[in-house]
Parts: C-alpha cells; structure tokens; sequence
C-alpha cells in the first residue's frame, strides 16, 4: 500500500500559495485494508475513507468509464492494480494531476509542473470531454488564478466549446451549476468565470439569461464602457475588490436582467430595467435551488438599486418607502449587503471603479436614524393613528439626518 497526496493541496505549494484542503490516494489496498487501520468508510459511489486523528479524505486509486450522458453518468473502478498514473489520469487539469509521494518526491506524469511555470489551464486527454461539469470548473480556475497570470490553453477552449455545443452541459443539475457558479463568485476575479463561460459558448446554455446583456448597449453618459455584459463583469470585479458576501455577489451578477429584454427601439435607454427584471431574477433563482437569502437579496437589489444610486433626489417620504420595502428594521445585515451590491454597481463603470459613494452612508445614517425612532405617547390613539405617528416620526428623523448633511456640505443632491 502506498498513498501520496494529490490535487489541491501540491498545486499550491507548488505556486507557493497557501495549503488548501489535502487530499490522498491509496493505491495497492482494498477498503478492508483500510478500515482495518481504523479509517471510516464514507461515500456511496465510490469508498472514501476518513483518516481516524487528522479527519482528512483519503480515496483509494480509481478509473472512470463514460456509461451515460452528465455529470453523473461514470462507472467507477477501483482496485489495487490501479496505479497512480491511471487515477491522475482521469482527472481534469494537468496542473491537479501531480502527486506526492510519502518522501517528499513529486509524480508528475502529465507534464503539470511546466503548466504551472507557463501559467497555463490545460486538459489532460480526450477524457476531459467526459464530464461536461468540467466545462465549469476550468473556468472557475481560470477566475481563481487569473491574478497569478493564468489562462485557459486554446485546445482546451476548443475541447469546452465542443463539449458545450455537444448538448452535454444541459444535462447538468441546477444544484451542481449553482455549486460551481458560488464557488467561482467567490473567487479573485470572479468576473473571469463568466468571461470564460461566454468564450466557450457555455454561457448561453447555464445562463441564458446573462449571456443576453452582452452586446446590449446603455448610454454612454452613464457608463463609458456602453455594453451591458461588460458592465456586469466589471460590476462583478469590484465586488471581490470590496470583498463582498456570496449574496452580495449573486446580488450583483443578477442585478441588471432586465437590461437584457429591453425591446430594441428603446435602446440605449433602459427605463423601467429594475421591475422588468424581477420575473427574470426569480425565475433563475428557482431554477438553481439558490438559497433564499440569495434570492430575496438578489430581489431587493435588482428592484431598488437605481433608487439607492438617487437616494440624494428622493422626498424623505419615498425614501422611508425604500427602507420598509428592504426592511431595514428587522432586517439589517441584509440592508448592509443592500448597499454594499449597489455600491459595487455604481462602480462597475469604466473609468469610474474608484469613484466614492456617498449614497451608502447616507442611507446608513438615514436607517440608523429609523431604527431609534419610538413613539413619544400613544395614549388616546387607535391602532392606525399610532401607525400614522410612527411613520410621521420616521420621516421626521429622515428629514434631520438629511439637514445635517446638507449642513456638513456632504449633501450631494
């Protein structure tokens, strides 16, 4: 028996990053053997065990064999003359298929050390086009280390294309798409992975919805860069500049929908964008089960986020309206990501990416302002009149934080 860590974890050590997850194989052993060593047996498709003092994964060497389309179609061979070589083999980038033995000494059958000096994503055989999920996760690398210099190699742009308009990635799960597309949204650049996605015409095919922004062109007073697409991708690259939460970011990919079915002889207004894009937002999100947090954000964003840009022209009733739709209340985090979604859209502008805005501090004063308000006296008041005095009270508060700005100079209005 012989086991060597793999993957992730030698990948970046190599790129002198920090340890990720370790992951081991075993070969020269059956799961007895394993067990025997007190390692607990987890997994249903194939025996993974979990090392009984430090709990890390450890999956005994294995093959793939193609059996039906999707992600899951494979049968699964293990046994212990399956070599190191064959199960590196099945695996997707060159780059994840090096190993390392007990002694410190790198295998490296696939030529992946000299794709990490070259910065290049590279598939390892024809088997790639195997699992279409694939597809997705070559450009969630590519999102993840974009800012080490890497790019996709052109034979496997050319290999996930194929396999794109093979038909293959539509028989992917939502809950799996979603997976990669979360994982990717937190990644540095995230903005690439929907790059990637487009350039290999995957795009169309998960999202169809996205993919139809690009080539849709906004006025170019307020967004130099003029195409839709673009601006959600750099949208997307301020988000991870501001270190945003994975609603947040889901917030932010999702925002501008309805910009991509604004009938065409209105173009290059977009009038109306935010409550025509609702529908489109709820409906992608029910498609890939994503999780209620994300899509009432998401919701609340692509409804009001050009009434947050405006904040400083709104009467401190319709402001009021704004911070009970986002139920500010009850509901603060929330309100937080609220803004922070907003702000990285105002800066996702070409030229624009370091551009204050002030609008989130002020409608955090504002909301902190409401949230303190508590009736002076009820006595003598009916339900509605109380519910009229409390909402006259909030208005008020509204109304001092705005003459103390204005005061201060910080009014932008």
């Amino acid at each position: 028996m012989n086991i060597y860590l793999v993957g992730g974890a030698v990948r970046d050590r190599l790129l002198g990053l920090p340890d990720s997850d370790r992951d081991w194989v075993v070969t020269g052993a059956t799961p007895e053997d394993l067990t025997a060593r007190g390692y607990r047996q987890v997994g249903n498709d194939f025996p993974v065990f979990i090392h009984p003092e430090t709990g890390e994964e450890y999956a005994l060497a294995r093959t793939e064999r193609k059996s039906s389309p999707g992600y899951g179609g494979f049968s699964v061979c293990f046994d212990p003359a399956i070599t190191l070589e064959q199960d590196l083999q099945r695996r997707d980038l060159t780059i994840n298929a090096i190993a390392q033995d007990e002694e410190g000494a790198l295998i490296d059958p696939y030529g992946g050390q000299g794709d990490l000096k070259a910065r290049v994503l590279r598939h390892i055989s024809p088997a790639f086009s195997e699992d279409p999920l694939r597809v997705l996760r070559v450009a969630r690398f590519a999102s993840r280390f974009h800012r080490e210099g890497f790019s996709v190699a052109p034979e496997t742009m050319a290999l996930m294309r194929s396999l794109s308009q093979s038909g293959e990635l539509e028989h992917l799960t939502p809950e799996r798409v979603w997976q990669e597309t979360c994982r990717a949204l937190m990644e540095s650049s995230p903005e690439i992975y929907v790059r990637v996605l487009r350039e290999c015409d995957a795009l169309r095919i998960v999202f169809p919805e996205i993919d139809a922004l690009f080539g849709v062109p906004q006025r170019a007073d307020y967004h130099p860069e003029v195409d839709t697409g673009e601006h959600l991708l750099l949208c997307l690259q301020q988000s991870a500049h501001m270190g945003l939460s994975l609603p947040a970011r889901v917030a932010v990919l999702l925002h501008d929908l309805g910009k991509g079915i604004t009938p065409a002889d209105v173009l290059p207004s977009h009038r109306g964008h935010e409550s025509a894009g609702v529908p489109l937002v709820e409906r992608l999100c029910a498609r890939m089960r994503a999780s209620r947090q994300e899509r009432e954000l998401a919701v609340l964003v692509c409804r009001e986020h050009l009434l947050c840009h405006t904040v400083f022209k709104l009467r401190d009733q319709t402001v009021l309206k704004l911070l009970e739709r986002a139920d500010v209340t009850r509901r603060p985090d929330r309100f937080e990501d609220f803004l922070s979604a907003c702000e990285a859209d105002a800066r996702g502008r070409l030229g624009l990416q370091q551009q204050h805005y002030p609008q989130a501090s002020y409608l955090r004063d504002v909301s902190e302002a409401v949230r303190a308000v508590r009736p002076e006296t009820t006595e003598g008041l009916t339900g509605s009149q109380i519910q009229r005095a409390l909402r006259d009270a909030k208005v008020a508060a509204i109304g001092r934080v705005r003459a103390r700005w204005q005061e201060e100079g910080n009014w932008h209005g």
